[in-house]
């Protein structure tokens, strides 16, 4: 929704060009240039992807988020900026695999694909966890085959993909809105079949349309919408065990460390001076004058 709204704003305000259509592929040397992105967003990914319940989509949100942060230049975020892109998948890839950890260990599911796994074992009377392991060694190996099979045949699928899904700006935005706007409502309504659910959708897009003109990191707050049940959820169990000793948490060095890095963290950003924004950037339109080779690093 909120993508919407603000290209729908750009095209009010005369300011959105349709873009040049092309591909073009990234070079092996382009990569290189971001080893230092993969590496730290592969980190991110696997550690997201070992922790129950995050998956592989707020990896991608998280490595993105920290891409931003790091980089020399965060303005070209949002514009088909190679970086971006590279941070995101890599998490996103990295995640995928860090998840089979907590399934195949502890019989946690560490995303959706992984809950849907764990409930193709009980279907099949198999017990997810360490007995799997123990029992069922055929099905594990397998399991490892069929998703390195799998990477391999994304280069296939993903390039010819690739060249059919970016014909898709080729259709006027002034008939893709409508289109997205409808199907985002049949979407929302078919899931419980309550027409609250369609108002909850169009109120959080006009809440992220003006936070992405207020300069705002969309993606942050998504993190801290979504994280904010499993964090209350285990700051209560922790109270539990500590027996509600709020300095509890400082006895641990790891606790600790965490806890003072985010208090810092907070702290800086309230006394940094916050950000206007003239005009809401766009990840899914570029901005004019960008040629095609930017269009086709545009990532999710």
């Amino acid at each position: 929704m909120a993508e919407v709204f603000v290209q729908g704003e750009r095209i009010i305000t005369g300011i959105y060009r349709p873009p040049k259509i092309g591909l073009e592929f990234p070079t092996l040397l382009e990569f290189w240039r971001l080893k230092l992105a993969v590496f730290r967003s592969f980190v991110l990914g696997f550690f997201a992807g070992v922790l129950p319940g995050i998956g592989a989509t707020l990896a991608a949100f998280m490595s993105y988020n920290e891409a931003v942060r790091w980089s020399r230049h965060p303005e070209r975020f949002g514009k088909g900026e190679l970086e971006g892109v590279v941070a995101s998948e890599t998490a996103n890839n990295s995640a995928t695999g860090g998840a089979m950890i907590p399934l195949l260990a502890l019989g946690l599911p560490g995303g959706a694909l992984t809950a849907m796994m764990m409930g193709v074992f009980q279907i099949h009377g198999m017990e997810a966890g360490p007995l799997v392991i123990a029992n069922s060694k055929d099905l594990v190996w397998v399991t490892f085959v069929a998703m390195f099979v799998a990477n391999l045949c994304i280069f296939l699928l993903g390039y010819l993909e690739t060249k059919t899904t970016v014909q898709l700006l080729r259709i006027p935005f002034r008939l893709f809105a409508p289109a997205i706007l409808l199907l985002a409502t049949i979407g929302a309504y078919a899931l419980r079949n309550l027409i609250l659910d369609v108002w909850v959708m169009f109120v959080a897009g006009i809440v992220g349309y003006l936070l992405r003109r207020t300069g705002y990191s969309v993606a942050g707050i998504v993190l801290g919408v979504i994280l904010g049940d499993l964090g209350e959820a285990a700051f209560v169990k922790s109270m539990q065990i500590m027996h509600y000793d709020l300095f509890g948490f400082f006895y641990r060095p790891v606790s600790a460390t965490l806890l003072i890095a985010g208090v810092g963290t907070i702290i800086f950003n309230l006394v940094r001076p916050p950000k206007f924004t003239t005009e809401a950037a766009s990840p899914a339109i570029p901005a004019q004058g960008e040629g095609a080779h930017v269009e086709s690093r545009r990532g999710p």
